[in-house]
């Protein structure tokens, strides 16, 4: 459990990061399926720059 808590509080920021843009894809899906799926991608294509960006490590 300990381990659990200590992961939920290393990656608090990319979770919370994920789960805004799975709602606001949600949200665009909601009113129009294929603009959802076109933000759901852009999401994505964020995510992975930003990930690949890296930054921020021990040092």
């Amino acid at each position: 459990m300990k381990e659990l808590k200590k992961a939920v509080a290393e990656y608090a920021t990319e979770l919370v990061m994920a789960a805004g843009a799975a709602l606001v894809s949600l949200g665009t899906g909601m009113y129009s399926i294929p603009a959802g799926v076109i933000a759901a991608g852009v999401f994505l294509l964020a995510g992975a720059v930003l990930s690949s960006l890296g930054g921020g490590g021990e040092q």
